[in-house]
């Protein structure tokens, strides 16, 4: 239970720290001992909250033209994502995660480097959309969407608001899709409570760290750390 208690603290110091990662955080911890069918729905349970949080304290720097395209797209995605989730081989599905964690790892660590802005065509949306909706539906990952939400936002608010607003959208229709599934039991649900006060001291020491770290230096070297996590799962996958 200590590694649970671990990955979601660090996990949720991160979320409130840069606003996204959370997700590939807590599951390269916890994926060298447990399958991401059993992480995922706890991770979905405690990062609930957590955008509600972040969307609420930055309510208004949120885009419609952003989030609610991103969302629709998300959803159309989440359906087959959930299903693979539930019937692919566990083994299978950890090598794909570590391919994706280097994937997306690569892509963040060249927008931070370059750290250049700039609008997202329809064609790019879209894609994003569906594929993140894919990722969403198994893993709960988002860094994807923060790839293309960072291009088209200027402030740190404003990227974390619309990404949030995103995660709420899919977040409720993945607890729903997951309860129907049966992915989401009652021993997750009670280790998701337990969970739950170490979830709200990460993230709101995280959002208290925002206003003295530098928030660049600190997405570098998580986005690090994943890329490493992610060579790792693909050998243990």
């Amino acid at each position: 239970m200590w590694l649970w208690v671990l990955a979601t603290l660090v996990a949720f110091f991160i979320k409130g720290l840069c606003g996204f990662a959370n997700t590939l955080v807590f599951t390269s911890i916890l994926a060298f001992g447990a399958n991401n069918v059993n992480i995922s729905p706890i991770e979905l349970m405690l990062g609930y909250p957590t955008n509600l949080i972040l969307t609420w304290k930055n309510r208004d720097k949120l885009k419609a033209r952003v989030y609610i395209p991103l969302s629709i797209l998300v959803l159309i995605g989440s359906i087959p994502g959930a299903l693979i989730l539930k019937n692919v081989d566990a083994g299978f599905v950890k090598t794909v995660f570590g391919i994706v964690v280097i994937l997306l790892g690569i892509e963040l660590f060249l927008r931070e480097v370059k750290d250049v802005k700039s609008e997202g065509s329809k064609v790019l949306l879209g894609i994003i959309g569906i594929i993140s909706g894919l990722l969403c539906g198994m893993y709960g990952v988002g860094a994807l969407l923060a790839a293309y939400v960072g291009r088209v936002t200027k402030t740190g608010d404003e990227f974390k608001a619309n990404i949030s607003a995103v995660f709420i959208v899919e977040n409720s229709f993945r607890a729903i899709l997951y309860s129907i599934l049966g992915i989401i039991t009652v021993s997750e649900f009670k280790k998701a409570l337990i969970l739950i006060p170490f979830m709200l001291i990460g993230l709101f020491a995280g959002m208290k760290s925002g206003s003295v770290l530098n928030d660049k230096v600190v997405k570098k070297i998580v986005i690090v750390l994943l890329i490493i996590s992610g060579i790792m799962m693909i050998i243990k996958g």
